[in-house]
């Protein structure tokens, strides 16, 4: 499924990214996974394709043929690549898929610059497109929430453990719907909007979408601290060394463990092992706690997909989609 959609829309990734400038190109190439810094054939696979999947699946769920979605595909992967090369500069990131990020292969002018380039081309693919300006306008706000989410997202690293200031469970949801959910949301209802789908069905896809993407990110949370390195690509135990307010981290300190807790979270940059604060978030619940958050936020997505008609086969399609997503590595 998701190979199928990727080269439905490879052609037309490839052909807006060959419409900027060769060197910002080439980051984007690069930011891809089509080719190794300096411009020779990549060695490792890039990412899924899951948002231009959500676009295809989006289209084909309301009656209409997938390739209508392409423009709209292409569109939400330019997006998610371009937030991906300023979040990584953002949080520091040195590595994406075991191998160095954008910024720390090519500077981080260049991959700022780089990360314009895309959002540029993704405007001007959807305008381009028919129904343009109603398609922009639902990505602008999809953009609008994913800027809201990051900036949720880093003010949380400033904010104490534990007291009247901390971060609640209720404001992660709200954060990670933001920045992780608005473009799943997006890219499902733009394939929808694009296919002259009804608004009923082009909101129920975008709710979707949001409900996908408070799970998704609960998932790659669990992953951060429990993730096998082999799988994952990332350290055991590394949003733990980073202190992270990830939702296993909050579910714990609404626990009577929360005092010790804290203690051993505050020591964790100097030098500490996070092994015993994985310990104690999973003595403390935290761990399932996040677990049964996923589960209730896919419960969501059963529920807004049910709520209008979809094609039966595109609908079970997106469903197997969305439970890979939810269910990946646990």
């Amino acid at each position: 499924m998701l190979e199928r959609c990727r080269a439905l829309v490879r052609p037309a990734l490839r052909e807006a990214v060959g419409r900027t400038h060769p060197w910002v190109g080439e980051m984007a190439a690069y930011s891809f996974g089509w080719c190794e810094v300096g411009g020779a054939p990549a060695t490792v696979s890039g990412g899924k394709g899951v948002r231009q999947a959500l676009a295809v699946l989006g289209a084909e769920a309301a009656g209409a043929p997938g390739r209508v979605a392409v423009p709209g595909a292409v569109a939400v992967e330019l997006v998610h690549v371009f937030s991906l090369l300023h979040d990584d500069i953002m949080d520091g990131d040195t590595t994406r898929r075991r191998r160095p990020t954008v910024w720390k292969a090519y500077g981080t002018g260049p991959a700022v610059l780089a990360g314009d380039a895309l959002f540029a081309l993704a405007v001007e693919t959807l305008a381009l497109a028919p129904a343009g300006p109603r398609a922009v306008r639902l990505l602008s706000a999809a953009l609008q929430d994913l800027v809201r989410g990051q900036a949720e997202d880093l003010l949380f690293a400033t904010r104490p453990w534990t007291g009247p200031e901390r971060v609640r469970a209720a404001e992660y949801r709200t954060m990670a719907e933001h920045k992780t959910g608005a473009l799943l949301g997006c890219a499902a209802a733009l394939g929808a909007l694009l296919g002259g789908a009804p608004p009923a069905i082009v909101s129920a896809l975008d709710r979707a979408g949001r409900h996908l993407g408070i799970a998704f990110q609960v998932v790659d949370d669990l992953l951060g601290i429990w993730g096998d390195p082999a799988v994952t690509g990332k350290p055991v135990h590394g949003d733990l060394r980073e202190r992270k307010k990830t939702f296993p981290v909050l579910a714990a300190l609404d626990s009577p463990v929360a005092g010790r807790l804290s203690a051993v979270l505050e020591s964790a940059g100097e030098g500490a092992d996070p092994g015993a604060a994985a310990a104690l978030i999973e003595e403390a619940g935290g761990r399932a706690a996040a677990l049964a958050e996923a589960r209730r936020q896919v419960t969501a997505v059963a529920a807004a997909l049910a709520d209008v008609p979809l094609e039966a086969g595109p609908a079970r399609e997106l469903r197997s989609l969305l439970d890979f997503l939810v269910r990946r590595d646990l």
